[in-house]
């Protein structure tokens, strides 16, 4: 029975080529546009997810009381993962870790002639304990055990060593600021997965790390992030109360709270405001799993609308098998049958599209995807095909099956009211979810016009950045303030500055893109008692601020006519508002326990995204060894031969090292990049929705054409025009469309309206872009329709009536 309801389906399919085709596309087009989201879904929710104890594994966050409200974030105090270890009797293990992303420059490892660059973070003893990093040699319990011991990632040993084998004990150098010497490998780990969020080479003891950071011994302080693992059955309420408790009790009034994350939880969630999560990366998953349904409902409506609309054709089919007994349920399962065998055609079709657009699909989400045929694959797409199978062809079954014989037999059937009203109503929920979409482009398309060219207060364009090369003395008396190192960098900044194209140069340490970090430990006369102000420093040497093109309000920058400026400092409009100060240059702040006088404002100027606003900051004048990223101004139109300049004199101070360099463009362009993906995936989607919407909407023409064909042949003869013809056929349609467009306009604005709220600098949605929305929608649909309606109306009246 059932391989006969697929055979009859199939005759069918074949017999109309004109349905089968415009529904394959539809459909395929659809299922491939759900099967990709569902790969780039599937990937984001198992970032991180890779740890064999996911569920007992936690981050420790702050809250931060401050004049604009509770800031939260990672850092926490040096000693908080020891406390938690010894004190509280819930943590199975804790760790306190130095991401990559503390330090200013990447390091290099050294063997005999061999540098190689590479990235490394400091972790606690347990840290392989905590995080499911396999290990091919060492022992996790003993392997962070001394001071100077390292564990090092597979790649970097094959590179060092073109082995695994026999490495574990050697010795190698490490240059990387105040970390430089020798370390010997206690271990080899596999790198990270690419689920994983950090990424690394070397793993280096945190015990060195405090050792360094002497700071870091009090519990004011914070800088590393910390991890838990809490036993099983442990009271996660009960616990934040316990560690705020804790940091209450080290700190003395403290106005600062912590609390726990499930750690693979936060790459989704990762977004706060005053101190409540609200959202993150998951709000996009959710949005683009909608948009997937979405595009899906679309392509299942064109199926629907086609198989009613021909419904005529098939009438008597169904009258003379009810009266040859064929029951309603059989008939049912024979028109779900053909839907099934539609959309497994076009599932079939959607797989070869989605191998065929992979490459750039991740070139635009900036993934590595590929299709396993794993279970949850399967699973997914059998999900997909059901879905699909029974949304296009639950209503055509239901209604084909429901006619009765006699009256289709005596040709007393007529088109009822419900029909045309459930046709109509599909073609209106497709193009108000096509002009939703729309209007979300032009939003977002905006949004990021905007933030591509917005003045943010400095100059990004044609400005590099590299490390400085080379070491010059293992004595650290060089690196004292005024020592040769200072002489050192200043003969380099010269040597730079005198390359042609080179328009100026500065050294540097934070760079001005996204800088989070800084200090409240700031006094002034005048300052409120209990009032704390978190300010953004920004680490510079002379020339920064010109380089920068940073526009100074008042006063001066740091000028070498000065000498070492060390005890100065400048601040920003909004550091120099918050503090309260009239007449701010030449009064003295105390920074920590240094005096400092302020030689200068500058005016404000974005050092962090456009989805903050601008925070206080200052400028700290340094020289040091740590300062040593060198900032570059080239002359434009000269790109090419400066950087090929700098890199010849760049190579007589390295250790073998290549030319790194970057564009402080690019570095900006980077903080967008999920906003980027987002503007690019849905001018796709919303391309393939209407497309899809237009391709149900050409059939529909094409059967209402022929379907009113004998109405068209009499209006013709007595004089009608292929003008009034067209309007005719095209009324309906564009009458649907103003009703889509009236219910899309509101939806979208208030859609549109929460996305945006997550800049602090953000356009106005203003009432031109409902307008370009509302015309490119209509002028869609006329195309659409147009091309059947013209056919129709130059078709001969003789013959159209004729053909009756």
């Amino acid at each position: 029975m059932l391989r006969n309801y697929f055979k009859i389906a199939w005759r069918n399919l074949v017999k109309d080529r004109q349905f089968t085709f415009l529904n394959l596309i539809g459909l395929s087009t659809g299922i491939a546009c759900a099967v990709g989201i569902w790969l780039w879904a599937n990937d984001e929710l198992h970032v991180d997810k890779f740890n064999a104890k996911d569920s007992q594994l936690f981050q420790v966050l702050r809250n931060s009381q401050t004049p604009n409200g509770i800031m939260t974030d990672e850092h926490t105090p040096g000693l908080l993962a020891t406390s938690l270890a010894g004190e509280m009797p819930e943590v199975e293990y804790a760790t306190a870790v130095v991401p990559v992303s503390w330090f200013d420059k990447k390091g290099f490892i050294s063997r005999k002639d061999q540098h190689i660059t590479a990235n490394g973070q400091f972790a606690g003893r347990d840290y392989f304990k905590i995080f499911s990093y396999r290990l091919i040699a060492g022992d996790k319990d003993q392997i962070l055990q001394d001071k100077h011991a390292i564990v090092i990632s597979k790649e970097l040993a094959l590179k060092l060593f073109n082995t695994t084998d026999h490495v574990v004990g050697k010795y190698v150098e490490w240059n990387q600021k105040d970390y430089d010497g020798l370390y010997f490998i206690s271990g080899i780990f596999e790198k990270p997965p690419e689920h994983a969020t950090a990424q690394f080479d070397i793993v280096f003891n945190y015990d060195l790390f405090l050792e360094k950071n002497a700071k870091l011994q009090k519990w004011g302080n914070n800088d590393p992030s910390t991890y838990v693992v809490l036993k099983k059955g442990t009271d996660l309420v009960n616990f934040n109360h316990k560690i705020t408790s804790l940091i209450i009790g080290k700190r003395g009034n403290s106005k600062v709270t912590l609390f726990i994350q499930q750690f693979s939880d936060t790459y989704l969630h990762n977004h706060y405001e005053n101190g409540a999560p609200v959202g993150g990366r998951a709000e996009y998953v959710k949005l683009f799993s909608i948009i997937a349904i979405f595009i899906l409902i679309i392509a299942c409506i064109n199926f629907m609308n086609l198989a009613t609309a021909k419904a005529a054709a098939r009438m008597k089919e169904v009258g003379i098998k009810k009266i040859l007994g064929a029951s309603r349920t059989s008939l049912i399962f024979q028109y779900l049958g053909e839907s099934f065998l539609l959309t497994f055609l076009a599932v079939v079709a959607a797989i070869g599209l989605v191998i065929l657009l992979l490459p750039q699909f991740n070139q635009i989400t900036g993934k590595q995807l590929s299709i396993q045929p794993d279970a949850g694959f399967i699973l997914a797409l059998s999900g997909i095909t059901l879905l699909t199978g029974i949304m296009s062809g639950s209503y055509p079954a239901l209604y084909l099956s429901g006619f009765k014989p006699a009256a289709i037999l005596k040709s007393r059937v007529k088109t009822a009211v419900g029909e045309v009203f459930v046709r109509k109503g599909l073609v209106l929920v497709q193009f108000t979810l096509s002009t939703i979409f729309i209007v979300s482009v032009l939003v977002v398309y905006r949004q990021m016009h905007l933030i591509q060219t917005k003045n943010l207060g400095y100059n990004r364009d044609n400005i590099l950045y590299f490390e400085k090369g080379g070491v010059i003395s293992d004595n650290k008396e060089d690196y004292a303030p005024g020592g040769k190192y200072e002489a050192d960098l200043e003969n380099y900044l010269q040597g730079v500055k005198n390359i042609p194209g080179v328009i100026n140069a500065a050294n540097f340490r934070h760079n001005i893109t996204n800088r989070n970090g800084g200090t409240y430990d700031l006094s002034w006369a005048g300052k409120a008692p209990d009032t704390r102000i978190d300010f953004t420093d920004l680490a510079v040497g002379y020339d920064f601020i010109e380089t920068a093109g940073i526009s100074l309000k008042q006063g001066r920058t740091f000028s070498r006519s000065y000498g070492n400026e060390k005890s100065t400092i400048i601040f920003n409009e909004a550091a120099i508002e918050v503090m309260g100060l009239k007449e701010p240059i030449g009064k003295t702040v105390h920074l920590g326990s240094e005096d400092r006088v302020i030689i200068g404002v500058v005016k404000n100027f974005n050092f962090q995204s456009l989805h903050e606003n601008i925070k206080p900051c200052f400028f700290d004048f340094t020289m040091s060894q740590g300062a040593s990223k060198i900032m570059v101004k080239i002359q434009s139109g000269k790109e090419a031969e400066t950087i090929a300049r700098l890199e010849k004199f760049y190579k007589n101070y390295d250790m073998g090292q290549p030319f790194e360099y970057r564009f402080l463009d690019d570095d900006y362009q980077a903080l967008y990049s999920s906003e980027k993906r987002v503007a690019a995936l849905s001018k796709y989607f919303a391309g393939i929705a209407i497309i899809i919407s237009c391709l149900g909407l050409f059939g529909l023409a094409a059967f209402t054409a022929q379907k009113r064909q004998r109405e068209i042949g009499i209006r013709k003869v007595v004089g009608a025009t292929v003008n009034n013809i067209v309007l005719l056929l095209s009324k309906d349609f564009l009458q649907l469309v103003l009703i889509a467009t009236l219910i899309a306009f509101p939806l979208s604005w208030w859609a549109m309206n929460q996305w945006l709220n997550a800049f602090a600098y953000r356009i106005h949605i203003g009432a031109d872009i409902f307008v370009i929305a509302g015309i490119s929608i209509f002028l869609i649909t006329l195309l659409a329709v147009s091309f059947q309606s013209v056919k129709a109306a130059l078709i001969n009246p003789v013959k159209s009536l004729r053909s009756e």
